[in-house]
């Protein structure tokens, strides 16, 4: 090949690759948003984007307000105080404060000003239905998985007293409180009819499985997932343990749908700072490895909070077929370490894997996410696209289409209806 057909081939990619990760709406397979009939559940608005976890953390790291007093002020004073703190008075340059600014000017809104009316007029005078349909448009997000707590004191009774189904919010069975606080849902589960004691007996465990049965019904969740501390392990003979082999994994069996584990938090590290003071922890893979390996019948959607087990969990990825990564989760979630991250699932997966999820908390992190996502996954596929192309094979326009859908959304879209598909076509990744 030439030097001037090498250069246009170039291009073509590069212009191709752009075009593809611009155009391709996305299925944000993992959020914390909830559709408008959960009413004031859902977040969304400036004050919350500011006093989001992330936000709050780096606010007690350049403030001198204590903990204790910060969460006796009222929303809107505690957004002031972080607007103060981290956009007037210091440079926001980092991840979470760049985010901010990023959904300010999407919307045409100042981001240099020294107080935040303009910003609160301008969201408080739009209505919840009209604001969701244009953050998805400006986000690029056709889809989004929600996290639903039956056991949650806000959530559970709105799907008790009846939600009607919203298709752009998929549901998803959240198990968290089930699985590592059964201390305190038994008697929640008791107050529901199911008979269940505190010291997990036999019966508990069959009333779990009548649980989530119950629960399978009322919502039609995707998936089932739960976030667990880098000490897991697997298997294990605690009451937690037998809840997840002996309950979970059936009935995920039986419904035909996937786990999510995300593996590798560390829980309140500092109490004082609350939801922001989790942490990070190494997680021991082997617990990954088998439960893998003794459930091959249950399909598994992993993702690890340590950048130190990312490489693990690719080589996990192609020993069994009934695990797929997704996602670069909470602390790896910035650029640097996405970049490294994706472009080692690449070289060792292909585009066999989830890229992002935005783990959204507030409707409008949507926005500055999927842009960073883009962003990123631009750069990486031209690179390697290049770099194919050298090696001497010719990309064409269909194929980085049809490689961005399937790391979009089509990936995960087969994935939770694997058991359907893979009847009819024997496929797995089949775009």
């Amino acid at each position: 090949m030439d030097m001037q057909r090498a250069n246009r081939s170039r291009e073509q990619i590069a212009s191709s690759v752009e075009e593809a990760v611009a155009s391709t709406l996305v299925t944000d397979m993992h959020t914390h948003l909830y559709a408008p009939g959960f009413g004031k559940i859902g977040l969304w608005g400036i004050d919350e984007l500011l006093t989001y976890h992330y936000l709050e953390a780096e606010f007690f790291r350049y403030s001198e307000v204590t903990p204790e007093h910060y969460w006796t002020l009222s929303k809107r004073k505690q957004a002031d105080a972080i607007w103060r703190t981290l956009f007037v008075e210091n440079t926001p340059l980092s991840e979470s404060c760049r985010g901010v600014i990023a959904v300010l000017s999407a919307f045409g809104l100042p981001t240099n000003t020294p107080d935040l009316n303009e910003a609160r007029s301008f969201f408080s005078g739009r209505s919840r239905e009209d604001h969701i349909r244009s953050v998805f448009q400006l986000a690029g997000v056709r889809t989004v998985v929600m996290t639903n707590d039956p056991l949650d004191p806000e959530e559970g009774p709105v799907w008790m007293k009846g939600v009607s189904a919203d298709p752009a919010f998929l549901p998803v069975l959240r198990l968290d409180r089930l699985l590592r606080e059964w201390s305190n849902p038994w008697e929640q589960l008791q107050n529901q009819g199911y008979k269940v004691d505190n010291l997990g007996s036999a019966t508990s465990i069959k009333e779990i499985r009548r649980f989530l049965s119950d629960w399978h019904a009322r919502m039609q969740p995707v998936y089932m997932a739960v976030s667990l501390p880098d000490t897991f392990q697997f298997p294990d003979d605690t009451f937690c343990g037998r809840i997840l082999r002996d309950a979970v994994l059936p009935s995920c069996r039986e419904f035909d749908i996937p786990l999510s584990l995300m593996i590798g938090v560390r829980r309140q590290v500092n109490p004082r700072i609350r939801l922001a003071g989790d942490a990070v922890g190494r997680a021991d893979l082997r617990a990954l490895e088998n439960i893998c390996r003794d459930y091959p019948d249950n399909r598994f959607l992993v993702s690890l909070l340590s950048r130190e087990n990312q490489h693990e969990l690719c080589v996990y990825a192609r020993k069994f077929s009934n695990l797929l990564p997704f996602g670069c989760w909470w602390f790896v979630n910035n650029p640097s370490i996405v970049e490294e991250i994706t472009r080692e699932r690449i070289e060792m997966l292909g585009t066999s894997f989830i890229p992002q999820h935005s783990d959204a908390r507030v409707l409008e992190q949507l926005i500055y996410k999927w842009r960073n996502t883009r962003r990123a996954l631009t750069r990486i596929l031209t690179d390697s696209y290049r770099v194919l192309s050298d090696d001497g094979r010719e990309i064409t326009r269909d194929e980085i289409t049809r490689d961005v859908q399937r790391l979009f959304y089509s990936n995960f879209e087969n994935w939770i209806r694997r058991g359907v598909d893979s009847a009819k076509t024997g496929e797995r990744f089949n775009g």
